[in-house]
């Protein structure tokens, strides 16, 4: 099989395209996928670059999100069958043609739903899903804003809080991506680079916002604070802006405003039924059509060093997948 290998810690220079020997057959509790579209995240170039949580050492194959057809199931695995198109979650591997995974990481892709938009599916929406109805507590009528707002898990946030009644306001650093945040449901869309927070005050009629979905950091967590309004929570997913804020204490005190910590491989390890739950529930919306990925770029599997590299320099709206 093709494989996308990472042969050294770095940038996306250091994948090379290698024939690599199959997966040996699936063991128990297993399926082997062929793997027809993976997702591309934030979370690859960390992993590349020997960033992430979690470190493989060199060489190894990235990816962590794919959908494909099931070739093989393990001797105890009854919910998959060869044919079956699947949704699969890895620790790492997804960058190959072939790979085996825990079947319990599998999900069966809903019917009208094409291997492409399911291949970047769980991940962006589950995040969002789990940041805004859990640890959020959005409800109807609330006033969200979303940073990233063109990015993956962004989109996801601005599709999930209109479904949900709510109010969005999206920053976004260009008018292409503005436009893009607008197209797919948010009531205003800013460029966050000079200052936000006055704007919203002022889109809010002075009250601010119920919840700020931050996966940037930095400043703009620490402005973000001046938005919100009483009892208002600030959701941290992510220091894509260059790391941890500075946040003060007294201004949360003062302001009865909640810092809510949004880290899913924590949420899936502590809280694994109500992960199931929430899963169950992001198929039937697509099930439904009534959440769809937006995928901005498409690379042949060979091309895997070029998309991560658009991922990095921000140039991906919605989400990047490879194919083949």
């Amino acid at each position: 099989m093709r494989a996308v290998v990472c042969e050294a810690f770095g940038g996306p220079e250091t994948l090379v395209l290698r024939d690599r020997p199959d997966p040996p057959p699936p063991g128990p509790g297993e399926v082997q996928v062929r793997i027809r579209a993976r997702g591309v995240q934030y979370v690859d170039a960390l992993q590349i670059a020997g960033k992430y949580q979690t470190r493989p050492e060199p060489p190894f194959i990235p990816g962590s999100e794919a959908a494909g057809e099931v070739l093989a199931v393990g001797p105890d695995v009854t919910a998959f069958a060869p044919g079956d198109q699947v949704m699969s979650r890895h620790a790492t591997g997804a960058f190959a043609e072939i790979a085996n995974t825990k079947a319990s990481g599998c999900d069966k892709v809903p019917k009208g739903m094409s291997l492409e938009a399911a291949g970047v599916y769980r991940s962006a929406y589950g995040t969002a899903y789990h940041a805004l109805l859990q640890r959020g507590r959005m409800k109807g009528g609330d006033r969200v804003l979303v940073h990233g707002a063109a990015g993956g898990i962004g989109i996801a946030a601005i599709q999930l809080a209109k479904l949900y009644g709510a109010k969005v306001i999206a920053t976004a650093s260009t008018e292409a991506k503005r436009a893009a945040c607008l197209n797919e449901g948010a009531d205003h869309a800013l460029d966050y680079r000079d200052g936000f927070a006055d704007a919203v005050k002022q889109l809010t009629g002075g009250r601010g916002v119920d919840i700020a979905y931050d996966p940037i950091g930095a400043n703009i967590s620490e402005e973000s604070l001046r938005c919100l309004a009483w009892g208002g929570r600030l959701l941290i997913l992510g220091f894509l802006g260059g790391g941890p804020a500075n946040i003060k204490s007294n201004y949360l005190l003062i302001n009865g405003i909640e810092a809510v910590g949004v880290y899913m491989g924590g949420f899936q390890a502590n809280q694994p039924e109500l992960y199931a739950a929430n899963n169950r529930d992001l198929l039937r919306l697509a099930a439904e059509g009534v959440l769809k990925p937006r995928i901005s770029h498409r690379f042949p599997l060979e091309r895997a060093a070029d998309a991560v590299q658009a991922v990095i320099d921000r140039e991906v709206i919605g989400k990047a997948v490879l194919l083949g």
